[in-house]
């Protein structure tokens, strides 16, 4: 609120001045020096060529002033995937190349702007082609921007492409998006996801999972993403409603979850989330923020509320698409685990499979049910979960 009420305040008191010089340049009409024919003269274009000159000197000076004092909040960095460092040298040679681009091209824009002033009897040079020149503006350009592209296709290449002996070792598990949380389901010991429709979800079954597919017998969900280092991971991607995007921003992983369809993403963990907490640079980022909180807090607690918890860092997936009121809070905590922590996890976990839950679930409602009402609604309601189970019983 201060912020906003300092640019009003600055807003007002620009719109003051411009007022200030109309009134002013009406006093001085009928004055002898004075040009009020609105056509610029020799001094009107000197003045523009050196505030063109002032301009870009505020341009490089807040440059060189983000950098003295932001530099240490690096845009990329702490890559966490085996492919985060492509993305990272990718970015950063573009990042490089725009700056160079960008400071000569200023500085020749505003110079010529001031050299080629407007004069009193000067004509300008006109040629109608320059076949030299063009060809250089032209093929510079192409170059640069060529050798860009197929950097990044070569780096998407190797992003995406995975073979068939990496994707038969890698761990399948799906990405559930919808408004506004996601839901991770694991493959079980098969490694392969049951099949899935929205049109199967029913009660606890609320990723529309098809009890009658062998291979779903095995699957689980877990309300935290748990991943193992060293391992290469396949995310199958789904969404109930709208286009959602997963974004993990330390794996540099991101995909649209799109309703109607899978979409698919992989990566190898290269650092565990205990790992992560112990670099030095994520040290220093965590002792910041929560020096900025607990600044807040203290401003909190004056006014009696309560004060914010202190930050750890964990790996997050989020949503990168706006995909409605609470978009900003859809995210979910991802935890790397060493192998070995990884295994003890799944073990704890497996044995909650999904087939589970709905049977546990059609139970409770038939305990709950009245003698009447079972022998009314049995097959409306949990007969409809328990007979989906029923047919998805292996055969023996």
């Amino acid at each position: 609120m201060t912020t906003f009420l300092i640019l009003t305040v600055v807003v007002l008191l620009a719109v003051a001045l411009w007022q200030l010089t109309k009134i002013f340049d009406l006093t001085q009409v009928g004055g002898g020096n004075v040009n009020d024919t609105q056509i610029a003269n020799d001094n009107d274009n000197k003045v523009n060529g050196y505030l063109m000159f002032a301009f870009l000197g505020f341009i490089y000076l807040t440059t060189i002033l983000c950098l003295l004092n932001y530099s240490d909040l690096p845009l990329i960095g702490d890559a966490a995937s085996e492919h985060g460092p492509q993305v990272d040298n990718l970015m950063v040679i573009s990042l490089v190349l725009i700056f160079i681009v960008q400071t000569i091209t200023q500085a020749l824009l505003h110079y010529f702007a001031f050299k080629y002033r407007g004069r009193q009897g000067q004509k300008a040079l006109y040629f109608a082609d320059n076949n030299k020149l063009e060809f250089i503006w032209s093929i510079i350009p192409a170059i640069v921007l060529a050798g860009l592209i197929l950097y990044g296709l070569y780096a998407w290449t190797n992003i995406m492409f995975v073979d068939e002996k990496d994707e038969q070792d890698a761990i399948v598990i799906e990405l559930y998006a919808q408004q506004f949380k996601w839901e991770a389901r694991y493959a079980g010991a098969d490694n392969v996801l049951g099949k899935a429709n929205v049109r199967y979800i029913e009660g606890v079954n609320n990723l529309g999972v098809d009890l009658s597919d062998p291979n779903a017998q095995d699957d689980f969900t877990a309300p935290e993403l748990h991943i193992p280092k060293g391992k290469r991971v396949v995310f199958k991607m789904r969404s109930q409603d709208v286009l959602h995007s997963a974004y993990m921003p330390h794996f540099r992983a991101q995909m649209n979850c799109v309703p109607g369809m899978v979409t698919s993403f992989s990566f190898v963990p290269t650092m565990t989330t205990a790992e992560m907490r112990e670099k030095p640079s994520m040290i220093a980022k965590v002792a910041n923020i929560n020096a900025i909180r607990a600044k807040k807090s203290e401003k909190l607690v004056a006014d009696g509320q309560t004060a914010l918890d202190p930050y750890t860092f964990d790996y997050l997936l989020l949503c990168n698409k706006i995909c409605g009121a609470s978009h900003y809070n859809m995210q979910m905590k991802i935890v790397v685990d060493t192998p070995e922590e990884y295994a003890a996890w799944l073990k704890e976990n497996s044995a909650k499979t999904i087939v589970q839950a709905v049977k546990t679930a059609a139970e409770e409602d038939k305990a709950s049910e009245t003698p009447a009402a079972t022998s009314k609604d049995t097959s409306s309601t949990a007969g409809k979960d328990t007979t989906v189970v029923a047919q998805a019983e292996p055969k023996h």
